[in-house]
């Protein structure tokens, strides 16, 4: 019996991003808070053991602030206004979401991230390697 000839496959082709949450992000890049531009500082460029970092990167219908692929890690960095009902609420569709696309979120206080960026920085360090964020582990 012949073989069936082979079928051709179609290219990979990016998921196209509306046109309305690209320029959300482009903002977003110009206009990054204090804390969002001292932690890009030290995400940048593969600092964190050659892992890369996208900033402001678009998913579905939300801007991340930090976004790595090979993780499927988002980092984002809360204002004052994420501790209101409505933010809280948003906060929460906005991981719901994110999780169930298989990508893990960590969240940091704008003062964590000027106050304690070392901190910040082992806690995205032993997420990047496996281990569960240990802001989270109890005695």
């Amino acid at each position: 019996m012949p073989t069936p000839p082979p079928t051709p496959t179609t290219p990979w082709q990016p998921t196209p991003i509306p046109e309305r949450l690209l320029y959300a992000a482009r903002h977003l890049r110009q206009r990054m808070t204090d804390a969002e531009r001292l932690l890009w500082s030290r995400l940048r460029g593969r600092q964190m053991d050659g892992f890369r970092f996208r900033k402001q990167h678009p998913v579905e219908r939300f801007v991340l602030d930090f976004y790595c692929p090979a993780a499927k890690l988002a980092i984002e960095v809360d204002g004052g206004q994420h501790n209101e009902p409505s933010g809280q609420a948003r906060d929460a569709e906005r991981t719901q979401m994110l999780d169930h696309a298989g990508i893990r979120v960590l969240r940091f206080w704008n003062h964590e991230v000027l106050g304690n960026l070392d901190v910040v920085m082992h806690v995205i360090w032993a997420v990047l390697h496996g281990a569960p964020d240990p802001r989270q582990l109890r005695p």
